[in-house]
C-alpha cells in the first residue's frame, strides 16, 4: 500500500491529500529515509511524522485497504 494512502486508512493525518504533501515537503521518513508518497508501506516499518516541532513515531504493525474508524488504532503501535 502506498504510504499517503496507508497515513489516511490508519488515520495518522486527516487527507490523503494532506499526507501528500508532508512527504513531498520531507516530513515523513521510513526507517530512518526520507521517502515519497508512493512508497511500498510493509509491516515492521518505521514510520516518523514531523509535526511542527515534534515527531511522531510509530510502527507498522497491519496494512489493510479499509479499516474501521475503531480499529484504525490497531495497523500501528507509538514508538
Amino acid at each position: 500500500m502506498r504510504l499517503d494512502k496507508y497515513l489516511k486508512v490508519s488515520r495518522l493525518i486527516k487527507r490523503r491529500t494532506v499526507a501528500n504533501e508532508a512527504c513531498d515537503n520531507g516530513r515523513i521518513s521510513v526507517n530512518g529515509r526520507v521517502v515519497k508518497a508512493s512508497y511500498d508501506v510493509k509491516v515492521g516499518d518505521r514510520i516518523e511524522i514531523a509535526l511542527g516541532s515534534r515527531t511522531l513515531a510509530v510502527e507498522v504493525l497491519a496494512v489493510a485497504e479499509a479499516v474501521r474508524k475503531d480499529d484504525a488504532a490497531t495497523m500501528y503501535k507509538e514508538v
